[in-house]
């Protein structure tokens, strides 16, 4: 079994950083990408960032030059830093990977790590 274990997130003044962690843990699969969503109240769950093999990052427009996304891939665990937090960041963020399993493709999900950032 596949676990997403997500840690980092917490309540941050505007202008203020965190940074988000999530590392695989259970059963370890080869990593096809692993990245970041989050999903405000009343709103879908939006793309935040993504790494994907040799380390080719994508981010949403509205945190490019905020956020940065790496990996580790020893230890099989993605980063998000957060910088220059707005209160529109605000949001339950969750890690994504998909993970390689034979000839076949998973998508796994974390549990959701809440982000408040007060303005």
């Amino acid at each position: 079994q596949v676990q997403l274990v997500e840690s980092g997130g917490g309540l941050v003044r505007a202008g203020g950083s965190l940074r988000l962690s999530c590392a695989q843990a259970g059963v370890t699969y080869s990593v096809k990408s692993m990245g970041w969503y989050r999903q405000a109240p009343g709103k879908q769950r939006e793309l935040v960032a993504t790494i994907g093999g040799g380390g080719i990052t994508n981010y949403a427009d509205s945190v490019k030059g905020r956020f940065t996304i790496g990996r580790d891939n020893a230890k099989n665990t993605v980063y998000l830093q957060m910088n220059s937090l707005k209160p529109e960041d605000t949001a339950v963020y969750y890690c994504n990977a998909v993970l390689i399993a034979g000839p076949n493709d998973y998508d796994f999900w974390g549990q959701g790590t809440q982000v408040t950032v007060s303005s």
